[in-house]
C-alpha cells in the first residue's frame, strides 16, 4: 500500500499510505479496528478532526517560527536545564550513534513540560518543575499560545490513548487512572530543520534514526516532506517511506514505552528525518503516564506460550536513561552562558 511521487529532482520518493482516525467519528468499532492495524502493521497513523483549530495550529506554528529567527545568544539564554525545558541548539541530540559518527542532528528545538511551581514538592521530580520561558517583552503572547496548545494537546493525546485500550482489550479508561494520564509527563517540543540537506551515506541527518521513548508521540508538521519511516528495523538493507504531511492532521506513533506495555505486539517504529535544503518546521508532543507508574506486561498481552519479554520498571526511571543516552552534557555549552 505505497504509491510514489517526485520531488524536485524527479527523484522518486517511496510514501507510505498509513491509516487515518478520525476522532470525531461515532463508530468507535471502526476507529478501534483501524488504529489496531496500523498498530499492528507499523505504529504510525493520522489523527483528524481532533479538535484543535487550523487557526490556532498556524498561531503556534508562527509562534515557534519566531522563536528560531531570534539571534543565537539570545536563544541561549534559555538554554535547556537539568529538567529538560528551554533551547536545545542544532547538534545538541544524537540519536543514531552507530550512523550519526562523531556528528548529532542537524535540527533545533525547545522543550515545554508540564508547569509545576519550584516550591511544590512535585518539583523535585525528574520531569516535573517550571518552565523556562523567553522573556516576555521578546515574544509578545509566546507562553500564552505554547501552554494553551499544551493543553489542548494533552486532550488529543487522551482521546487517542482511549482508543488504544479499547484495541488492547483493556477498559476504555485504563490510562485515564491518576497514575497513567492522570498526572502524565507531557512534554511538547518544538522543531526547526535549518535547511541542511542530509546525506545518510556520511551520517548527516535532520534526525537520526530512532524510535521515541514513552506512549505516544503527536507530531504536527508543516508542508515540507522530511520524515522517513522503517517497517522492518531488522531488514537488510532498510526499507525507508516518507510520510506525507496531511494539513490539520497529526501524525501519532507509538513509543517504545507502549511496545513495551504490550509485550511487542504493538510496534514502536524506526523513524528519522532527511533534510532536502528546505527549511522544515515540525511540533511534537510526548506524552508518557506519571513519574510512578509500573509499566509491566499488560494482563490481555500475555499468556503461558507468550510470557512477559520485560521486567517491570518506573518510568521515572526508564524515561530519565533515554534522555541521558540521547542529549549532550550541559557543561559543554558553558561558555555560551558566561
Amino acid at each position: 500500500m505505497e504509491n510514489q511521487c517526485q520531488n524536485g529532482n524527479e527523484t522518486l520518493l517511496k510514501v507510505s499510505t498509513l491509516n487515518c482516525i478520525d476522532l470525531s467519528n461515532p463508530d468507535i468499532h471502526q476507529s478501534v479496528s483501524l488504529l489496531k492495524q496500523a498498530c499492528l502493521d507499523c505504529g504510525f497513523f493520522y489523527v483528524v478532526n481532533h479538535g484543535i483549530s487550523q487557526e490556532f495550529m498556524d498561531e503556534v506554528f508562527g509562534q515557534s517560527k519566531s522563536f528560531f529567527e531570534l539571534p543565537l545568544n539570545e536563544k541561549m539564554k534559555v538554554l535547556r536545564n537539568e529538567k529538560h525545558r528551554g533551547y536545545t541548539p542544532v547538534l545538541d541530540e544524537l540519536l543514531d550513534p552507530d550512523n550519526q559518527v562523531h556528528v548529532g542532528d542537524y535540527k533545533e528545538g525547545y522543550y515545554i513540560g508540564v508547569e509545576v511551581p519550584e516550591d511544590d514538592p512535585e518539583a523535585e521530580k525528574p520531569f516535573y518543575g517550571p518552565n523556562v520561558w523567553p522573556e516576555d517583552g521578546l515574544l509578545p503572547g509566546w507562553r500564552q499560545t505554547m501552554e494553551k496548545f499544551h493543553h489542548q494537546a494533552l486532550e488529543v493525546a487522551k482521546a487517542v490513548a482511549r482508543i488504544i485500550a479499547l484495541a488492547l482489550g483493556l477498559e476504555v479508561d485504563f490510562f485515564d487512572k491518576p497514575e497513567m494520564l492522570g498526572k502524565p509527563i507531557a512534554t511538547l517540543r518544538l522543531l526547526h530543520y535549518g535547511g541542511q540537506v542530509s546525506d545518510p551515506s556520511k551520517g548527516i541527518y535532520g534526525a537520526g534514526a530512532h524510535s521515541d521513548y514513552g506512549l505516544i508521540t503527536l507530531l504536527a508538521t508543516d508542508a515540507v516532506m522530511g520524515l522517513q519511516i522503517c517497517k522492518d528495523k531488522d531488514a537488510k538493507p532498510q526499507i525507508w517511506e516518507y510520510v506525507a504531511p496531511v494539513k490539520g492532521a497529526f501524525i501519532v506513533n507509538l513509543g517504545d514505552m507502549l511496545e513495551r506495555w504490550s509485550n511487542c505486539i504493538f510496534k514502536s517504529t524506526l523513524h528519522r528525518v532527511l533534510g532536502n535544503g528546505q527549511e522544515r518546521y515540525s511540533i511534537a508532543y510526548f506524552i508518557e503516564p506519571s513519574h510512578d507508574c509500573l509499566v509491566e506486561c499488560l494482563p490481555t498481552c500475555k499468556s503461558e506460550n507468550n510470557p512477559p519479554k520485560f521486567p517491570p520498571i518506573y518510568c521515572a526511571t526508564y524515561l530519565s536513561q533515554r534522555y541521558k543516552d540521547t542529549h549532550a552534557e550541559l557543561s559543554l555549552y558553558e561558555k555560551h552562558q558566561t
